[in-house]
């Protein structure tokens, strides 16, 4: 405002007159009344007053001795200092002639430090009622905004929350099977420890973030997120690891935020079939010992009754003797338990089937060693031999005839399965231990065969098919004691 009015024409055509007062200070009254100043005081080069709103200091000396810098070096500033009309904050400017460097006086516009006082505690009074105001509006959005926030995470404490970030990372963690869970992005948020060592991960933390197809570019995740459809027992490969795969689309009313995946190596799958095989063969040769133990019960209850005591005993010297002498055969030459224990078992199935089971008088085998994996001897000698039972079935020109033959020669463990059946055609090898198929009509016939290759692919062992002496198949596998 100061610099304003010295700039002022009027103010300027004031200072040439005889009388700058009387015009100067019709101008600052105006001025005082419009701003609603304290004072405005315009005085000469020599800071003597032409205007002042008490009439009687006109012509005195300014008060404050504030004014050498607009006065002396043209400036325009603002001050605080004690004046005629006691301390005020105030704006000084230097009134120039028309040439722009003379100086002809100041113009002095100032605001009582005691009325900005009262304008203040003013002002305060209206902020604390509107202080009050926007508090009181805060605390209802506050309180609108917790329960919309409590209602997204389903009415839970913080505590709660926590608990449950805690069950859910070890509950990921206990299962054996590998999760990835990505959100509505296709970006990882979650994987657990087994999914990082299928995925060869050293720090499973560092892909979180990252989209899914970086690391399983075969994935179909994206389309589980795109069309919301669960994918159940999906076969795929990652890393070089056949796996079986759930999908699984993650909805938040009614709307798809993300999708999980779970999968399992298809070896460890692999293992529990084998390990349900070996079940089956077990309760398959006691239900066959049984069956066979309550035919003779039958005879020998029938000759009791007919009072034929001597017939009676015979049977069952007969069979007290062949049993013992069988097992007492088998024990010796396989010391495995799990081994003669299986063999003992396809004897009383071939009794039963009316297949003649032959055990090489010439075999031999000691326990077998630590770092072959008996689950897998078992697994292929028992899908061998069933195969050659079903096979001497089938054949009705040739007696129904089964070899056995189990060695240990010192370097590796040799199994040769020969029957009397039909043959393999050799043209159907490479078709045979490369597909999942079978030469048998029935559906779902053959995994036997196919997982006694993949057996002994595990065992780093090798299968040949041979024509036998008995006119069938021979299946000669020889497996090395150095392990897998």
């Amino acid at each position: 405002m100061a610099e304003t009015t010295a700039n002022r024409g009027d103010v300027l055509a004031a200072f040439k007159t005889d009388n700058p007062t009387e015009a100067l200070q019709r101008i600052s009254t105006n001025i005082m009344m419009t701003t609603d100043a304290a004072y405005v005081v315009i005085g000469n080069e020599n800071g003597i007053r032409y205007t002042h709103p008490i009439t009687e200091r006109i012509g005195k000396p300014m008060v404050g001795d504030d004014n050498a810098r607009a006065l002396l070096d043209g400036e325009s500033y603002i001050s605080i200092a004690n004046g005629s009309m006691g301390q005020s904050i105030r704006g000084k400017a230097p009134v120039f002639d028309t040439d722009g460097t003379t100086i002809l006086g100041v113009v002095s516009i100032g605001y009582l430090t005691s009325e900005l006082d009262n304008l203040y505690l003013q002002y305060l009074d209206n902020i604390f009622y509107i202080m009050m105001i926007a508090l009181f509006i805060g605390i209802l959005g506050s309180i609108f905004l917790s329960r919309s926030i409590k209602k997204q995470i389903f009415n839970l404490e913080p505590n709660e929350i926590a608990n449950l970030f805690t069950e859910k990372n070890a509950l990921i963690e206990s299962v054996r099977e590998a999760i990835i869970t990505v959100n509505h992005k296709g970006e990882i948020t979650t994987l657990n420890n087994a999914a990082a060592k299928i995925l060869h991960l050293s720090d499973k933390d560092s892909v979180i973030g990252e989209n899914i197809e970086h690391h399983v570019p075969n994935t179909h995740l994206l389309e589980v997120l795109t069309y919301g459809k669960k994918q159940h027992d999906k076969p795929m490969i990652i890393n070089g690891n056949e796996v079986i795969v759930n999908r699984v689309p993650i909805k938040m009313n009614g709307k798809i935020v993300g999708a999980v995946a779970s999968f399992r190596l298809q070896s460890e799958i692999d293992q529990l079939a084998i390990e349900l095989s070996q079940v089956k063969q077990y309760t398959e040769a006691l239900r066959a010992q049984t069956h066979e133990f309550n035919n003779i019960l039958y005879t020998i209850s029938g000759l009791i009754q007919l009072n034929a005591s001597d017939e009676a005993l015979s049977i069952i010297h007969k069979e007290v003797q062949g049993q013992s002498s069988l097992t007492q055969f088998i024990t010796n030459r396989v010391k495995d338990p799990f081994l003669n224990g299986l063999i003992i078992g396809f004897f009383n199935r071939a009794r039963e089937l009316k297949v003649k089971l032959i055990f090489d008088e010439d075999s031999y085998l000691e326990t077998l060693p630590d770092n072959i994996e008996k689950s897998l001897i078992i697994s292929i000698m028992g899908n061998l031999l069933t195969n050659a039972f079903e096979e001497v079935e089938k054949n009705k020109d040739r007696p129904p005839i089964v070899r056995l033959f189990v060695f240990d020669n010192g370097e590796e463990i040799i199994i040769e399965v020969e029957d009397s059946g039909n043959g393999l055609a050799q043209e159907k090898l490479e078709l045979l231990f490369s597909e999942n198929i079978s030469t048998k009509d029935a559906k779902f016939r053959g995994y036997g065969l196919r997982k006694v290759i993949s057996n002994m692919q595990e065992l780093n062992g090798k299968l040949a098919l041979e024509k036998g002496d008995l006119s069938g198949a021979l299946f000669i596998a020889s497996i090395s004691k150095g392990g897998m």
